[in-house]
């Protein structure tokens, strides 16, 4: 048995330093990123300035939020208390690699075909299972009660909102740090007016929308059946004969009430 228990031990060992040095790595990638940003949008030269500025700014922003909520599961833990567990810390930080580094640092948004496409598919599931994580945390602290339609429901708003909160964040940070995180400029400089410029953002959501909706909808059948588990199970209790215990009590009891009798 001592045997079995180290074994387990170890393979936990393993996983949490799997997440570990996932995220020292990619901490120490979002760092350099943003060193090398910041030196090279102020000794870039005169006549690159105007074109390279946004970029970098860019860069630099993106860098930061990432250093940010790259220490969102340590936050959630202290602060919450609850424990995340570390395959979903793998996936929280891979999604970061993707989306930070190698979508905007490395410009795998203009490499890679539908990279966008896939990152918001991939997030919008995300922010879906997430959003049936707080609310069975809810259910299962008593602070909140409600059936698989309703969870579901509150899972997809979730999701849509995150995702809408972000559109939001590249407008507002392309408004005022001058960059091109809507993609209204392509890669080779030309500037999208009209319907083209709306496009990157509409799919977007789009996308966010469809990701979660698939998302709930598994989730949705799944607390289905579960509950359907759980009120069986109730229900064979409830019609199971007493235990032997209760009959013993009972025939004590009348043996109590034949001795008084015969005496």
């Amino acid at each position: 048995m001592a045997r079995v228990k180290n074994d387990g031990g170890e393979r936990k060992s393993r996983k949490f330093n799997s997440a570990a040095l996932i995220f020292w790595s990619l901490f120490a990638l979002l760092a350099l990123s943003l060193v090398y940003s910041i030196v090279m949008a102020v000794v870039a030269p005169a006549d690159d300035a105007a074109k390279g500025r946004g970029d970098y700014a860019l860069n630099i922003m993106q860098s930061i939020l990432g250093l940010v909520v790259i220490f969102a599961p340590s936050i959630v833990k202290k602060t919450m208390k609850i424990e995340v567990p570390s395959a979903v810390q793998i996936v929280y930080f891979v999604f970061l690699f993707a989306a930070i580094y190698l979508g905007e640092i490395r410009s795998f948004f203009y490499r890679v075909p539908h990279w966008d496409v896939f990152l918001h598919t991939f997030s919008s599931c995300m922010l879906g299972a997430l959003g049936f994580f707080v609310v069975d945390f809810l259910n299962k602290n008593k602070l909140v009660v409600l059936n698989p339609f309703f969870v579901a429901l509150f899972a997809f708003c979730f999701a849509l909102m995150i995702g809408t909160v972000w559109e939001i964040f590249e407008f507002a940070a392309d408004g005022i740090f001058k960059t091109n995180m809507q993609k209204f400029v392509t890669a080779d400089g030309a500037r999208l007016v009209g319907r083209d410029a709306l496009s990157d953002t509409m799919k977007d959501i789009i996308v966010d929308a469809l990701g979660a909706l698939a998302t709930c909808t598994a989730g949705y059948f799944y607390l289905k059946l579960k509950r359907k588990k759980e009120d069986g199970a109730q229900a064979l209790t409830a019609v199971m004969p007493a235990p032997a215990a209760e009959g013993a009590g009972v025939n004590a009891e009348q043996a109590e009430t034949v001795q008084r009798e015969e005496s």
